[in-house]
């Protein structure tokens, strides 16, 4: 006979006291950024920063560990300091028990190999969550993507966060994103009394790098004939401050994150100064997936997707809580501009300088198409010799 789980401790309405919070992928991106932000906030009490390697946050209570690790619970349970933040110099080990877990540990990179990523994405989240509730943390928060509602053209415009999720498992990632939101449904009802909030950012920007911020690394903006594309972006920023709500419980349940409102297609190219290449969608797809089948390009062809239909979000649940975006989606978008300028992309896949000489040389709306062409007969004579 199995011994009984441990109580999740009961929810409170905001924190009443500083919390003891726990962050998983603290040593870099969005993970490292919202540990710099609890270690300044009055409410937080202790930070412990879980991660493969130490990071920069000197503050914090490292810990070293894979979070597919089940031994997690126990360092959730009393969250000592471990040897490597002793001999790090940094603060005394305590024992309170944590309070709320976040959980960004993901690996999103388009260029990683699929089966791989998966199975740290959807192993970390699983053992996340067990251990969590069995070391009696009350909330976990997780982070995955509006991607998850699908871009449809039948999309509500703005979605609302309770909106069906419709996303297929074509794009980049968002097989991973919606097993996770699978596990984040479950958790409750497995382990009765634990919180789990989602938020669900638009086009993250800010030391990104996904099939949607490299659309703006090619040298014309594919649009694909008959589509209405619109645009809406979350500086990551802007989800740090979303995602300290969530820690501090001032929200709870599924979150939309993303600049008020967004831009038509036609905004992005006036922006931006990128002129358009409109290619009928059997010549878009069909490149695409012959790119992606050979093995030149990450990017299959589900993500043009959501380069063709809209799938803006509302954010209304953070906006009744008084949380407000501190960045538009011009300046995002100006910004995510100043991060690629310098990189050559086709069809999601990144190119060296000799290549994009090579490849973009064309000029025009035939652009993509000659760069398509060039690639796969690169490929052709490599299986040939």
């Amino acid at each position: 006979m199995s011994s009984p789980e441990p109580a999740v401790r009961a929810p409170r309405n905001g924190p009443t006291a500083p919390l003891t919070v726990a962050v998983t992928g603290a040593a870099g991106g969005l993970g490292a950024r919202l540990t710099e932000r609890l270690l300044d906030s009055p409410d937080i009490r202790r930070v412990l920063a879980l991660d493969e390697r130490l990071g920069e946050a000197g503050g914090a209570e490292w810990h070293t560990l894979d979070v597919r690790d089940p031994a997690i619970a126990d360092l959730l349970r009393t969250s000592g300091a471990t040897r490597d933040a002793e001999d790090a110099g940094e603060t005394e080990p305590s024992h309170a028990p944590v309070d709320v877990l976040v959980h960004l540990a993901l690996d999103l990179d388009v260029e990683s190999d699929p089966a791989a990523r998966t199975a740290f994405n959807v192993r970390g989240t699983q053992t996340v969550l067990t251990a969590a509730a069995a070391a009696g943390v009350r909330r976990v928060v997780l982070c995955t993507s509006a991607m998850v509602y699908g871009a449809l053209p039948d999309n509500d415009v703005p979605l609302a966060e309770d909106a069906e999720l419709r996303a297929t498992e074509d794009a980049t990632c968002v097989g991973d994103l919606l097993e996770i939101e699978r596990l984040a449904q479950r958790a409750p009802r497995a382990h009765p009394g634990l919180n789990v909030t989602v938020l669900r950012p638009a086009v993250l920007v800010g030391g990104t790098d996904t099939a949607l911020t490299r659309y703006f690394e090619s040298p014309r903006l594919l649009v694909v004939a008959g589509s209405r594309p619109r645009w809406q972006f979350c500086h990551v920023d802007d989800l740090v401050s979303a995602l300290e709500y969530a820690v501090l419980e001032k929200v709870d349940g599924e979150l939309a994150v993303g600049c008020d409102g967004w831009l038509e297609q036609e905004e992005v190219e006036e922006l931006s100064g990128i002129r358009r290449m409109e290619l009928p969608p059997s010549v878009a797809l069909g490149a695409a997936t012959r790119l992606h089948r050979l093995g030149l390009t990450p990017s299959p062809a589900g993500d043009l997707a959501y380069t063709m239909h809209p799938w803006v979000v509302s954010g209304s649940r953070l906006y009744e809580a008084g949380w407000r975006p501190t960045w538009s989606n011009e300046e995002v978008l100006a910004e995510l501009l100043a991060e690629v300028a310098g990189r050559h992309t086709v069809v999601g896949r990144r190119l060296g300088r000799k290549d994009a000489a090579t490849t973009l040389g064309a000029a025009g709306a035939t652009v993509a198409l000659v760069g398509t062409a060039a690639l796969v007969r690169r490929a052709r004579r490599a299986r040939r010799r």
